[in-house]
């Protein structure tokens, strides 16, 4: 009698052919499937090889369907991971947090705030003109070789329009003119002793909204007793307030970027070509040597419901065979339906299992039961030294 381990080709893609666990379930499934299906009353017209090939189909599709769920419990901690290698046997671990999906998710808010970022941010500078007030930043911000920015290598083609980071066109802080040891309130502070006021040697114990709305008050004075800085944009031009008078006029700096390109920050990042969705993380087909009684248990069920549809199919290619006195009917329609009721149910049940048993459903039943516990630990009388030391 055939076995398994010395069949040529038993099963169409021979991933577990080598697996000695998996040998003798194959040659075990076959008179498991054969006599559930009457084939000691009726010929059961199934090859070793179609049994098996069902078997082997069954594992993958357990496999399958346990990657799945384990994906959706740990997809976050693999993303950007190399999608070959490296992660070979991972859908057999139990890997560690970490929060770097959540840092990289956050990293354009920080970019957009100056806080870092993975997209340059260029400085370049516009030279101001004596009674000018409009400048085109295209046609003006020049880098330290005084190149245009927008129309030098740094503006990957196609050309894309720039992004105003920052302008740095603004008055001295209030704060620093407060403080300011040329200020004649300092002076008049230092020689009669003003108290509502404080010089940058001489310290009082004075409420911090002093300062606070001092320093408002000084802001504000300047804003309308004086030419405050600031800058107005409209489409590529800046307006900056109040108009250059000077002989000498210095530049204008800013911070630009261009719009970012999601696949080419500014520096090399292999991670970008990694793990990115459940089609590419690498989790390979389970060992059927390291698969519990529950799974091969399922495993079995499986291969008895594919075996039915399979045998109701060939059955249902001669509705009825003709004997001596009558014709028999073979029942093929009613096998492929069990099968295939069969098929579905298992496959609910299963997945319906392991819905439960995500890593976020796992964390919700721990919550739940610790109130549970706490909830119940509160009827539980407490110890007479325990009540004498809290009173």
């Amino acid at each position: 009698m055939a076995t398994f381990a010395n069949t040529t080709n038993p099963t169409p893609y021979g991933f577990f052919n080598d697996d000695t666990n998996f040998q003798a379930e194959a040659d075990a499934i076959v008179t498991f499937v054969k006599r559930k299906l009457g084939d000691d009353v009726l010929s059961v017209e199934l090859t070793k090889k179609q049994i098996w090939g069902s078997l082997e189909e069954s594992v993958l599709e357990y496999g399958s369907i346990l990657n799945q769920y384990q994906a959706k419990s740990q997809l976050v901690q693999f993303l950007g991971m190399p999608a070959t290698g490296s992660l070979s046997g991972s859908e057999s671990k139990y890997p560690r947090e970490n929060l770097d999906y959540l840092n990289r998710f956050a990293e354009p808010y920080g970019s957009e705030a100056g806080g870092g970022g993975s997209y340059e941010v260029i400085s370049g500078s516009i030279q101001l003109q004596r009674n000018q007030q409009d400048y085109n930043i295209y046609d003006s911000l020049k880098d330290g070789d005084g190149n245009l920015i927008f129309s030098s290598s740094l503006n990957s083609a196609p050309r894309t329009k720039l992004q105003i980071q920052e302008v740095f066109h603004f008055n001295p802080q209030a704060a620093y003119r407060f403080f300011d040891t040329t200020s004649a309130i300092n002076y008049l502070n230092n020689e009669f002793s003003f108290e509502s006021f404080t010089p940058e040697t001489i310290f009082y114990v004075l409420p911090v909204f002093e300062d606070i709305l001092r320093a408002g008050q000084l802001d504000v004075s300047n804003r309308v007793r004086r030419s405050n800085y600031s800058y107005k944009m409209t489409g590529t031009s800046i307006r900056i307030f109040p108009t250059i008078t000077s002989n000498n006029p210095k530049k204008l700096w800013m911070r630009i970027k261009f719009f970012s390109d999601p696949l080419s920050p500014a520096y090399q990042d292999d991670t970008i070509i990694g793990v990115s969705n459940l089609s590419n993380i690498p989790f390979g087909n389970l060992e059927y040597k390291n698969v519990n009684s529950i799974g091969r248990q399922w495993v079995r069920q499986y291969v008895l419901a594919l075996s039915k549809e399979q045998l109701g199919l060939i059955r249902s290619k001669f509705t009825t065979v003709p004997i001596p006195g009558a014709d028999l009917t073979l029942n093929g329609d009613a096998l492929v339906t069990q099968g295939r009721e069969d098929k579905n149910v298992l496959l609910t049940q299963l997945k319906e299992m392991l819905e439960t048993m995500t890593y976020d459903k796992l964390m919700e039943t721990a919550a739940t039961r610790a109130e549970s516990i706490q909830r119940q630990l509160k009827h539980i009388p407490m110890p007479n030294g325990w009540a004498i030391l809290m009173g």
